[in-house]
C-alpha cells in the first residue's frame, strides 16, 4: 500500500511539475511575443493642443527580457531610456529632462495598437500630451543612386526659394545669406529625397547652427573647440547619434565647408576636405525636426535661432 501510493503521489508530483514548466515556459515566451511588438524604430507626433510635434523612440531588447531603448523629444539630443516596462501590451518608461523647463521627469505612457502604439506624454513641467506612432521606415536602397544636375537653392540675391519659421531676421548682403542675431529657421520651398550637399559658411565666436537635411536630421554647426574630444553635439556631428572621427572646424570667423550625401539612411560628411563620418545610419530624427514622417521627402533646413551664422554657397545634388 505505501509503494502503491508513493508512486501515485510521485506521479502527481511530476504532473503537476509539468504542468508548472509548461505555464513557466509559454508564459514568457507569450509576454516575449507580445512585448517584442514594439521593439524596433518609431516615427512618432505629438499632439501640443492641436499642433503636430515630431518625436521618435527606439525599443531595444536587453539580454532576453530588459527593454530599453532611446528616445527623441521635440527638443534636443537622443536620450538613453534604461528600462521600457511593459505589461499585456502596455508599455511606460521616463527620461529626465535636458535643455527643458521644469525639473520633473517626463513620464510616457503608450500601448500597442492595430495601426502602431499611441500614448501620452507628461512633460517636465506637467503638460500632459497624446501622441501616436508609426513604424519608421527602413529607407534601404535597391540600388546606387544616379545623380541629377546640381542645383543652387541659394541665388545669392535674395531670400527667393525660401521661407522663415517666425519673424524673418535673414538677409542677403553682399552675395551672402546671413543671420544677424538669433530668429527664425530657414527653410528650402524645394523638398528632396536622396542628395549630395555643397555648403559653405561662417560663424562668429561661440556662434551655434546646424543644417537640417530633409529638415529632419541636424548636421551641427558649433563653435567646437578642434581639441575637443569628438561628441554626436559638436561640430559636424549628426546631433545626438552620430560623432565625427575628428573635429576639422578651421574656428569662428573663418568660412568652411560640409560636403554632406545622405542616401536613404546612411550618410556622409566631409568636412573642409576631411571625411569625418562615413557611410554611417542615422537612425532617426533629431530633435528641432520639421516633422517625423521619415518616409517623405524634405526641405533643407537652416538653424538660425541660436546665434549669427552667415552661407555664401549652397548646392544640392539630388538623386534622379
Amino acid at each position: 500500500m505505501h509503494k502503491k501510493f508513493l508512486v501515485l503521489g510521485m506521479s502527481c508530483l511530476l504532473a503537476a511539475g509539468a504542468a508548472q514548466a509548461t505555464s513557466l515556459t509559454t508564459a514568457p515566451a507569450h509576454v516575449m511575443a507580445d512585448s517584442s511588438n514594439l521593439i524596433g524604430r518609431w516615427d512618432l507626433t505629438i499632439d501640443q493642443n492641436g499642433k503636430p510635434a515630431p518625436s521618435w523612440l527606439e525599443v531595444k531588447l536587453s539580454g532576453n527580457r530588459a527593454l530599453v531603448g532611446y528616445f527623441v523629444g521635440v527638443s534636443g539630443s537622443a536620450r538613453p531610456v534604461s528600462h521600457v516596462y511593459f505589461d499585456n501590451g502596455k508599455f511606460r518608461f521616463t527620461i529626465p529632462p535636458q535643455w527643458e523647463k521644469g525639473d520633473q521627469d517626463f513620464v510616457i505612457e503608450g500601448e500597442l495598437t492595430g495601426e502602431g502604439i499611441q500614448g501620452t506624454i507628461t512633460t517636465s513641467e506637467g503638460k500632459t500630451y497624446n501622441w501616436k506612432g508609426v513604424k519608421a521606415p527602413y529607407l534601404k536602397r535597391a540600388s546606387a543612386p544616379v545623380w541629377d544636375k546640381p542645383i543652387n537653392p541659394f541665388n545669392g540675391k535674395d531670400l527667393s526659394g525660401w521661407k522663415a519659421l517666425g519673424e524673418n531676421q535673414w538677409v542677403v548682403k553682399d552675395g551672402v545669406l546671413t543671420s544677424p542675431h538669433s530668429g527664425a529657421n530657414l527653410i528650402s520651398e524645394k523638398t528632396f529625397t536622396d542628395f549630395k550637399l555643397h555648403v559653405e559658411f561662417r560663424y562668429q565666436k561661440g556662434s551655434n547652427s546646424g543644417v537640417y537635411l530633409r529638415g529632419r536630421y541636424e548636421t551641427q554647426i558649433e563653435d567646437s573647440p578642434a581639441d575637443a574630444h569628438p561628441a554626436s553635439v559638436l561640430f559636424s556631428g549628426i546631433y545626438g547619434f552620430l560623432a565625427p572621427s575628428e573635429i576639422a572646424a578651421l574656428g569662428p570667423d573663418k568660412w568652411q565647408t560640409y560636403d554632406i550625401t545622405l542616401i536613404g539612411r546612411m550618410v556622409t560628411v566631409v568636412v573642409n576636405g576631411k571625411t569625418v563620418i562615413s557611410n554611417q545610419e542615422i537612425p532617426g530624427i533629431t530633435g528641432g525636426a520639421l516633422d517625423s514622417n521619415e518616409g517623405e521627402p524634405g526641405p533643407i533646413y537652416i538653424q538660425g535661432d541660436h546665434g549669427p551664422i552667415e552661407f555664401r554657397k549652397i548646392v544640392i545634388t539630388p538623386a534622379k
